[in-house]
Parts: structure tokens; C-alpha cells; sequence
């Protein structure tokens, strides 16, 4: 049973037009098919493995829909999850320390929506400081500068490996723990920042740990190969880490384009090599960033990498291989998401029976159609728009006006300025004036 809560997060989202970040197995459509294969590949994640897995889909296929139905599958597993939107502004690919950024920004445990890094470090110092006290018994000293000296030379062996690869880490959390020690929170602030990959620390801080500049391309890799040691230190399973929106690199300059192309192979190479255990990738795109000339392909050994064979029916796509490909939904299956929202809406509903009786099954297969109609007719792209008119012009007006009737009181409208491009682009033209031609 979903809480209250929850349910006003997801239609909240919908209403909006969004991709709720939570609670998305009370609607998902589709996944069922995945779902084994996933947690196979989970598993072996969390046994020190990797993993990576490519999306493609068109727009409105539900890549964004997949990759947050897989990563809250995955923190019920014990992961924590970070999703990354590629842009060239934001978070370009070939820099990879902005990704890295991004990416603790945006780390999610199943306790904490986002900025997870304090409490992921915080409860890693908590479980050495547990092995400290065990490993020493009776014969442990009473001062605690003697417990924080045992606390960095723990923390020196756990690292390990990566602590020769980026001397910096292992710096940065022995200032971190020392400037908790001595209730020095600005500089613990400004140290867990930098460990972050946030730029423009004061140098001040910075020079109290022992650390100059900062965090940059060829230490990004290092600090994520740590931050991996940190959580499983935690007790996380592991980390699904999600690139999202990769096709967005076709549309910059081709310099750029290849540096980030070549990041990605790089990034793809080492999780096959071993050097990220416990660490699941995934990639979303559409078919022309794995297929087309300005995408994977003008990159050999990239496009190598991420082949599948989509030759033969999709019904026997294997959920296994490296790319999944998503068929997009049906005037059907947009049919069934309605009656799962609905159903959701309902629940929490001053009327359930009202809500259900007067959107039942067979008005939301006209809404349904009338949306893929004005679209077009591609339901490829219909389902955003569906959901946000079912919940905000249909199921809200049905719970607070006893006398609406949406059959009877209301009228589908789409304007263009609540469309995306590709939405827009989708409608129906009336005449060729109105066809839009890219003769860029």
C-alpha cells in the first residue's frame, strides 16, 4: 500500500508534466520484463562485480521512467543511486570532474533524496570507529587523539589502491574527520565540499588538509573509484550510477563531441575492467546517438562496446544484453498507465467510487486516443502530455466539482507553449506551411 505521502509526490509530478522521482512501480507499464535481469545484474554488483547497461528509446519511450523505476528498485536492494542529465552547459561528458560533481550532488540513499554524501561519509567514519574500538578490545587508549591516529590509519588501508592513485582522498577525509573532532565546522564544511568536487573552496581549508586546487578530469575517475569504497565502507550494496540524456552530445561542437565520446569509452572500459567494483552503470539515449554518424559510431571502439543486434523481432529482445530497447507505449498500454493513475488518484480521493465512475476505463481510452491524435498520432510521444491533462484538466476537476462531467464539460486542449519540441514537431500539420523544416 503506497503512503499518502507518496502518492501526492507522484501525481504532484504528473500533474506537472515530470517523471516522479519516487513510487513509480504503483504505474509502471512495461518493466515487468526487466525486472529479473536487473536484479541479476544487481546482485552481481553488489558482490564486488559491475555492471553497465545502454537505454534507447525514442522521445516518450520512457527511458527517464526506466532508469527511476530501476534506481528505486535498486536502493530496496541496498544501493544508493545518482542520476546525472548530460548537457553541454551543466555537466558536459568530457569533463568529467563536473559529472563526478553532479553525481554527489544528486546521491540518493533510501533515507535521503538527494545530497546524501555528508550522511554516506559521516556513517563510513562511524563504521571505522566501530572496527577501531573492536580491533583494539580493552587495550584501547583513552585520549582521542590516539583514536583519531588508529581512525586515519584505518581509513589509509581501506582505501588502499585508490589512495595511491589519488593521494588527495585520502587526505581530504583525514581534514574532514579532524576538523570534526575539533568542532571546526566551516572547515568540515568546506573539506566534505571539496571531496564533492566543488570548485572555489577557500584555500585556507584546503591548505589545513594538505590538498592545493582543485579536483580535476584525471582525478574524477579516482574519486569515484573511492567514493565506491566509501559506501560499501557504509554498507551500501553499491552504486547505480545514471547518465542520462547522452544524445544531447550529437548537438555540440565535434571537439568537444569526441572528447566526451572517448570519456564515455573510457568510463565503459573501466567498469569492465574491474577498477569500479560494486558500481552500475546506465547510459540512456535515443537510437540515433547508438546508430547515427554524429553518435556512438564516430567512435570505433565505443560503438564496438555498446553493438546489439535489433534485427530480429522485438518480442525476443534479451533483457541481458548491453542495450535495451524500448518499443514505446500503445494506444492500449497509454490505456492501462491511465487506469493505474487513476486508481492511484482514487485512493486518496474524498470520492473514490466518483473518480473512478466518472473517468472509467472506456473514457480514458477516448482521452487516450484524443491526445495521440493531436499529437500526431505518434503515442510514442503522448504519454507526458496524457498524464498531465488525466490528472490536472480531468481527475482534479472530478474530485473538487460534484457536477463535472468530463465527457460532458470538457474539451481537450493543447497548446503549443506546453510542449516539447519533440511534441510540438509531432503535431498534425493542417497544410505544408505549417511543417517545420531543419535545414541546419
Amino acid at each position: 500500500m503506497i503512503s499518502p505521502q507518496r502518492r501526492r509526490e507522484i501525481i504532484d509530478a504528473l500533474r506537472r508534466g515530470t517523471v516522479p522521482r519516487r513510487g513509480l512501480d504503483a504505474f509502471a507499464v512495461g518493466t515487468d520484463r526487466f525486472a529479473a535481469a536487473f536484479d541479476d545484474e544487481l546482485a552481481t554488483a553488489a558482490a564486488s562485480g559491475a555492471g553497465f547497461k545502454a537505454v534507447r528509446g525514442e522521445y516518450g519511450s520512457g527511458k527517464t521512467f526506466v532508469v527511476r523505476w530501476l534506481a528505486e528498485r535498486a536502493r530496496t536492494q541496498g544501493f544508493a543511486t545518482a542520476e546525472v542529465q548530460i548537457s553541454e552547459g551543466e555537466t558536459p561528458l568530457d569533463h568529467l570532474e563536473a559529472v563526478y560533481r553532479r553525481l554527489c550532488e544528486r546521491l540518493t540513499t533510501a533515507d535521503t533524496a538527494g545530497g546524501a554524501l555528508r550522511s554516506v561519509v559521516d556513517s563510513w567514519f562511524f563504521a571505522l570507529h566501530e572496527d577501531v574500538v573492536a580491533a583494539a578490545g580493552t587495550a584501547l587508549p583513552g585520549d582521542a587523539e590516539a583514536v583519531l591516529a588508529a581512525t586515519d590509519a584505518l581509513t589509509e588501508q581501506r582505501l588502499g589502491v585508490v589512495s595511491a592513485r589519488a593521494p588527495a582522498l585520502a587526505a581530504v577525509l583525514r581534514g574532514y574527520r579532524r576538523a570534526l573532532a575539533d568542532g571546526d565546522t566551516a572547515r568540515a564544511e568546506g573539506l566534505l565540499a571539496w571531496l564533492g568536487g566543488q570548485p572555489h573552496v577557500a584555500a585556507s581549508v584546503k591548505r589545513a588538509a594538505g590538498i592545493r586546487g582543485d579536483l580535476d578530469h584525471d582525478a574524477a575517475l579516482a574519486f569515484l573509484a573511492g567514493l565506491l569504497t566509501i559506501l560499501r565502507g557504509a554498507g551500501y550494496a553499491g552504486l547505480v550510477f545514471v547518465l542520462d540524456e547522452v544524445e544531447t552530445l550529437q548537438r555540440v561542437r565535434s571537439d568537444a563531441r569526441d572528447r566526451a565520446l572517448n570519456a564515455l569509452r573510457q568510463l565503459i572500459d573501466e567498469v569492465d575492467q574491474g577498477r569500479f567494483p560494486s558500481l552500475y552503470l546506465v547510459i540512456t539515449g535515443t537510437p540515433a546517438f547508438f546508430d547515427g554518424p554524429q553518435g556512438a559510431q564516430r567512435l570505433a571502439p565505443l560503438a564496438q562496446r555498446l553493438h546489439t543486434d535489433f534485427t530480429t523481432d522485438a518480442r525476443f529482445d534479451s533483457p541481458r544484453a548491453v542495450q535495451l530497447r524500448l518499443a514505446g507505449f500503445t494506444v492500449e498500454g497509454l490505456g492501462e498507465v491511465g487506469r493505474r493513475t487513476r486508481d492511484l488518484y482514487a485512493d486518496g480521493a474524498a470520492d473514490p467510487n466518483r473518480i473512478r465512475s466518472a473517468c472509467d476505463d472506456d473514457y480514458l481510452a477516448l482521452l487516450a486516443k484524443a491526445v495521440t491524435g493531436d499529437l500526431g498520432g505518434r503515442v510514442g510521444v503522448a504519454p507526458r502530455m496524457f498524464l498531465k491533462k488525466l490528472v490536472g484538466d480531468v481527475l482534479d476537476r472530478v474530485d473538487q466539482f460534484p457536477d463535472f462531467d468530463p465527457r460532458r464539460d470538457y474539451r481537450l486542449t493543447i497548446v503549443d507553449s506546453e510542449l516539447t519540441a519533440v511534441e510540438r514537431n509531432a503535431r498534425a500539420a493542417t497544410s505544408v506551411d505549417e511543417i517545420d523544416l531543419d535545414l541546419q
